[in-house]
């Protein structure tokens, strides 16, 4: 169970109070050991002091994931609606999930005085249950906690989905990349600034991979933790050599030069290794010649 609470992913929850107070700590780990004897999907609705998010964030969120007409957004705790209603005006759709009525009936409001009703929507949701198939950009401003519980719904998205944080990470899936924005009429805290954080969802690649080029045959066995990828290449009966890349969503870089792309259990490289038709293995072995 995660306890969630009451916020819009354009304000400041209560949790930056802890950028404050030297029990920051002791009071997540109070949240946590609340969190794992509570029922799940439980909430915890309290009255917490807010300050909203200036404009800059909002705009930080959208520019750092490239939102632009043909994207949908969807939105995990959604607030007033500004960080849909902002990507509408992009030209993007969006869908706003949110646990408050109230907040829910303001966002819609919102939207249509934005007169971007058609490609803005509100839901009174759980944001857990909520499909995120659609999405080619997710936005959230969550407790860590809640983050990771997300984590591996997020890792199931199409390869390339950005996913983007304010203020909060995602454990060990490090970013793609992170800004950080100076909010300087920021109360709560220490710091006059927040930070965006961006992930692109990586392809699984995880496993052996058969080349083959008439005569000639190459395999490809990867290990993979999340995005960054390393594994040992052998082609015909060469010595294996160890290799190492980056996935941005379907395409891995690799760090010696040349590309694969990877569209489910196939795949195509450039490079020295072009020539070869890649394919996943069925099981630890390739195909016999």
């Amino acid at each position: 169970m995660i306890v969630i609470l009451p916020r819009g992913s354009n304000r400041i929850p209560l949790t930056g109070l802890l950028h404050t107070f030297p029990f920051a700590v002791a009071f997540l780990g109070a949240i946590a050991a609340f969190a794992a004897a509570a029922p799940a999907h439980a909430a915890i609705v309290e009255d917490v002091p807010y300050v909203t998010t200036p404009g800059n964030v909002t705009a930080a969120m959208l520019d750092l994931a490239g939102v632009a007409a043909g994207d949908h957004v969807i939105d995990l705790g959604s607030g007033d609606g500004r960080i849909v209603i902002s990507a509408a005006r992009r030209g993007a759709t969006g869908l706003g999930v949110d646990n408050d009525p109230g907040l829910v009936a303001e966002s819609i409001a919102n939207a249509r005085r934005a007169g971007v009703a058609d490609r803005a929507r509100f839901l009174e949701q759980d944001l857990f249950t909520t499909d995120l198939s659609p999405a080619t950009v997710v936005t959230m401003y969550l407790l860590p906690e809640v983050n990771l519980r997300l984590r591996p719904a997020i890792l199931g998205l199409r390869p390339g989905t950005r996913v983007v944080s304010h203020d909060w990470d995602m454990g060990d899936w490090k970013p793609d990349r992170s800004v950080t924005v100076a909010v300087p009429e920021k109360t709560l805290g220490l710091e006059k600034s927040s930070r965006v954080f961006l992930w692109i969802v990586p392809a699984r690649v995880e496993g052996l991979w058969c080349g083959r080029a008439g005569n000639r045959r190459a395999t490809l066995r990867l290990g993979q933790a999340f995005q960054a990828v390393r594994g040992e290449l052998r082609e015909g009966g060469s010595a294996s050599e160890s290799v190492t890349g980056r996935l941005d969503g379907a395409t891995l870089a690799m760090a010696g030069g040349g590309r694969f792309a990877f569209a489910g259990d196939s795949a195509r490289a450039t490079g020295r290794l072009a020539a070869y038709d890649w394919r996943r293995a069925d099981g630890e072995a390739c195909p016999a010649p």
